[in-house]
């Protein structure tokens, strides 16, 4: 029987596949640890707060705007909406800072770039909505990671469905540590970033597993597993770089020229294919491994051989 890789070709991933396990175990409990001490930047839509519109009578530079608001005590999230006249500030609630207050801060710190300058609205935004999405968006987390650990297992095989979840519960855990250890403020964006990189992430993992099954009924028997999670990394690689290396060139333009409205969407994302790549090659398969994976547990039941070029194919 012929091999389709010649030697030298196959990139021994999984040599190394102990110490990557190390370095991304580190990461994870390092993420954890953050989140604890440190917790995350709430935003608005998760704590409440104050949302104050104003309107200037000609365009302004938010960095000038944020330097008026800071000298009033004002930090929040500052961002134009409409036009380059018509800025908005999101501030989180904090003792001392009631609604009328910020209102008035806001004001005293925009006529000074303006002095016709207009508040077209105030609102609050209460911290019981907040505390409703925050339960919704770790319920849509855990569902998630449920019904993907029910489809693997049913389409391909139980330990292969295990290291897939434990992979992508990887993949959150960074993505969100990262915002706890920088304190960029996490809201809906950020939250749907996360759940788009669940999904990016595991469709990476199951191209990564159906080649892996195809191989096990293809390559001669006496391959070892860690040969075999060799050869079909390395058949999937090209594939995992141009899809990735594509999405993060965008990813990467939108965290440039995206603003600070869609700067936490853009970090979550680019954090999150760097580090759902690495997962798929070592993770994911480094738990098939370690929970004892063989090359009988992929192989159908019913496989009609055929003579094809020496190789066995599957009807």
């Amino acid at each position: 029987m012929i091999n389709f890789i010649k030697e030298g070709v196959v990139i021994p991933f999984m040599k190394i596949k102990g110490a990557v396990e190390l370095l991304c175990l580190f990461l994870v409990i390092g993420s954890i640890v953050s989140m604890f001490v440190k917790g995350l930047n709430w935003g608005l839509d998760f704590t409440g707060g104050v949302i104050v519109e104003t309107e200037f009578t000609k365009g302004v530079d938010l960095s000038d705007v944020r330097e008026a608001y800071a000298k009033e005590g004002i930090n929040g999230t500052t961002q134009h909406f409409g036009s380059q006249k018509n800025v908005m500030v999101r501030v989180a609630p904090k003792e001392g800072l009631d609604q009328q207050t910020v209102a008035n801060k806001v004001y005293a710190a925009s006529k000074t770039l303006d002095k016709d300058v207009k508040v077209l609205r105030t609102e609050y935004v209460g911290p019981a909505v907040g505390e409703e999405l925050v339960e919704s968006g770790i319920v849509a987390i855990v569902v998630s990671l449920i019904a993907i650990l029910a489809y693997i297992a049913f389409r391909f095989e139980w330990r292969m469905a295990t290291g897939a979840v434990i992979s992508l519960a990887y993949d959150v855990f960074v993505v969100m540590g990262t915002f706890s250890v920088t304190q960029i403020e996490y809201d809906l964006t950020v939250l749907a970033a996360v759940l788009t990189v669940v999904g990016y992430s595991l469709n990476d993992k199951i191209v990564v597993f159906d080649r892996i099954r195809e191989n096990a009924v293809r390559l001669p028997r006496n391959i070892s597993m860690d040969r075999l999670f060799d050869i079909s990394l390395t058949q999937t690689l090209s594939r995992t770089i141009i899809t990735s290396g594509t999405t993060i060139i965008t990813v990467i333009s939108l965290m440039i020229f995206g603003g600070e409205m869609i700067y936490g969407f853009s970090l979550a994302l680019f954090v999150g294919i760097v580090f759902g790549t690495v997962s798929s090659i070592y993770v994911a398969s480094t738990w098939a491994l370690i929970l004892g994976i063989k090359r009988e547990n992929l192989i159908p039941v019913k496989v009609e051989k055929k003579e094809t070029d020496g190789y066995e194919t599957m009807d």
